[in-house]
C-alpha cells in the first residue's frame, strides 16, 4: 500500500517538503480491530503541530500521521461485532490515517449509511467528536448560557458554535478575517468577534455588561487561556483542547517557556472561591484509554448528523499528492471548516 510518511520536521518553507510517498505493507487486524481501505481522511491542527516537531505525542520518525478515516472495512477482528467486510466506516485513527489502508480498534469505528458525504463526515470524527465531548460529557450546556468559542471558524469551532446554538445558548464566537465574520453570522452566532480588530476581551465584557461568560472553549492556549478565565463569571469553566499558540514559535526553550507561562498560575483555592472550573480534553488520550467514550461520541455525532442537527463545513477537498498543499492551507488559519484529503 502507498502512505504518506512524515520523515523530518518541518517548522518553514513547504510543508510537503516533511513527507515522502512510501510503500508499507498492509496492515494486519488484531482481534479487536479492524483494517480499513481508506477513501478520505482529515486533517486537524494537531497533524500540523506534529509536522512541525511540537506534538508531543506524536511518535519517533518516520511515523504516518492522520486521526481519522472514510473507508471500506477489508478486515474485522474476531473480537469486533458491531461492522462487517465491505461496511463503508468512519473510523478514528490513532495515527496512521495518511495511507491507503489504516488500522485501528473496533470501538473507535461506526458504519455509514450509503451515500454519506465521505469529506463531510471525516469532520464528524476529530473535531466534531471533540466538540461533543467537550460540550455534552465533560460539561453540559444549559439554554441561556453565555458561551465563548475561540477559532469558531475551525472545525472543532464550528461543531462548538451548533451544539451551543442546539442547546439555546447565546453565543460569542472570535475569529481573525472579514468572512469568518460572514460565516459565523451564518452559523447562527449571536456576538461575532473579529479579535485582529478588536480586544475580544472588552469586546466580550461590553456586550456581556453585568454578566459573565458562563463556559468558554479555548484551542490556543497561552495569553488567550489566562484572559478567557478572566471573563468566566460564578460557575463558569473553560474548556481547552488544545494550544495552536504554541505552532507560532520557533520551538525553542524560550518561546515554550512564554507561552507555558503565558497560561498564568491558579491554584485550586481560587477555583474554588470563586466556583470556577478548568477541564481538558484529549481525545488520542481518551481513544487509548476510554474507547467506550470514544464510540458513544462518534454515535451521538452521526445520529445528531442525520437528523441535520449538526452540519459540518468542509473548506477544501486534496488529492493525496497535494498533501503538502493541504497542510499550508489549514496552517494558514485561513480555512473554514474541514480541510479533507482523499486517494
Amino acid at each position: 500500500m502507498k502512505a504518506l510518511v512524515l520523515t523530518k520536521d518541518v517548522r518553514k518553507g513547504d510543508p510537503g517538503n516533511a513527507f515522502e510517498l512510501e510503500e508499507r505493507p498492509i496492515p494486519k487486524a488484531n482481534p479487536d480491530e479492524i483494517v480499513i481501505k481508506v477513501s478520505h481522511f482529515g486533517l486537524n491542527y494537531a497533524d500540523v503541530m506534529s509536522r512541525r516537531g511540537m506534538y508531543a505525542d506524536r511518535p519517533a520518525l518516520p511515523v504516518v500521521l492522520g486521526y481519522e478515516v472514510v473507508g471500506e472495512v477489508v478486515e474485522v477482528g474476531s473480537e469486533v461485532s458491531h461492522v462487517q467486510m465491505g461496511d463503508l466506516v468512519l473510523a478514528l485513527t490513532p495515527f496512521g490515517g495518511y495511507a491507503e489502508y489504516a488500522k485501528t480498534q473496533g470501538a473507535g469505528a461506526i458504519r455509514l449509511d450509503a451515500g454519506t458525504n465521505p469529506a463531510e463526515a471525516t469532520a464528524l470524527a476529530t473535531q466534531y467528536c471533540t466538540a461533543w465531548m467537550a460540550a455534552c460529557h465533560m460539561i453540559n450546556l444549559k439554554p441561556g448560557d453565555k458561551v465563548l468559542v475561540h477559532a469558531a471558524a475551525g472545525g472543532v469551532g464550528t461543531a462548538l458554535v451548533q451544539i451551543a446554538k442546539w442547546k439555546g445558548c447565546e453565543v460569542f464566537g472570535t475569529a481573525s478575517r472579514p468572512e469568518k465574520m460572514d460565516y459565523l453570522i451564518s452559523q447562527g452566532v449571536d456576538h461575532p468577534i473579529n479579535y485582529r480588530e478588536k480586544d475580544f476581551v472588552k469586546e466580550v465584557e461590553r456586550l456581556c455588561g453585568e454578566d459573565r461568560i458562563d463556559v468558554a472553549f479555548d484551542p490556543i492556549g497561552g495569553k488567550n487561556f489566562k484572559r478567557t478565565l478572566g471573563l468566566l463569571g460564578s460557575g463558569g469553566r473553560i474548556i481547552t483542547f488544545g494550544a495552536s499558540d504554541w505552532s507560532s514559535t520557533e520551538g525553542n526553550f524560550l518561546d515554550k517557556l512564554k507561552i507555558g507561562l503565558g497560561f498564568g498560575f491558579f491554584h485550586p483555592i481560587a477555583l474554588l472561591m470563586k466556583s470556577k472550573g478548568v477541564i481538558g480534553v484529549n481525545m488520542l488520550r481518551l481513544g487509548q484509554n476510554k474507547p467506550n467514550y470514544v464510540q458513544e461520541a462518534l454515535e451521538e455525532v452521526y445520529t445528531h448528523y442525520r437528523q441535520g442537527i449538526l452540519k459540518p463545513t468542509v473548506d477544501s477537498v486534496f488529492n493525496a499528492n497535494e498533501l503538502g498543499q493541504a497542510h499550508a492551507r489549514l496552517e494558514s488559519r485561513g480555512s473554514i471548516g474541514k480541510v479533507v484529503v482523499k486517494w
